[in-house]
């Protein structure tokens, strides 16, 4: 499970705290929770990725799921709260798991979450019913 986040490097070219990002300590700790339950309730990997996000905006994704230790079993959720961009992408093996009407029904969710201004809160429910869909594996 991960949680990553594109910060932007200080004045000093250090990078900054973490909590310049846009979570809290707590959000973090829901985030990671979530992100552990759906890991060990699917036998899948699930990720998270929040930062900017390089056009074309798929295919970015796609690179960052194909760095995972495990790409084919592994579900990245990456969000660019800045640019309003969120995207699903799932393994060969998560796939089968997780077709796309399923992963586009998670989006819809998440996307009404992150529209009502909770970006912790949509990422949760993503991955709730990303690991829902896939059951136990």
């Amino acid at each position: 499970m991960t949680v990553g986040e594109m910060q932007p490097q200080s004045a000093t070219g250090n990078p900054p705290d973490v909590l310049d990002g846009p979570f809290s300590t707590r959000q973090l700790l829901r985030i990671d929770e979530a992100l552990r339950l759906a890991d060990q309730g699917t036998g899948l990997v699930f990720s998270v990725f929040v930062g900017g996000l390089d056009e074309p905006i798929r295919e970015h994704a796609e690179r960052l799921h194909r760095q995972l230790a495990e790409p084919d079993r592994s579900v990245l959720i990456a969000v660019s709260p800045n640019q309003r961009k969120l995207e699903i992408v799932t393994g060969k093996k998560a796939r089968k798991r997780i077709p796309d009407t399923y992963a586009k029904l998670a989006a819809l969710s998440m996307v009404a979450a992150f529209g009502g201004g909770d970006l912790t809160g949509g990422i949760i429910t993503g991955l709730d019913q990303l690991a829902s869909h896939a059951g136990k594996g």
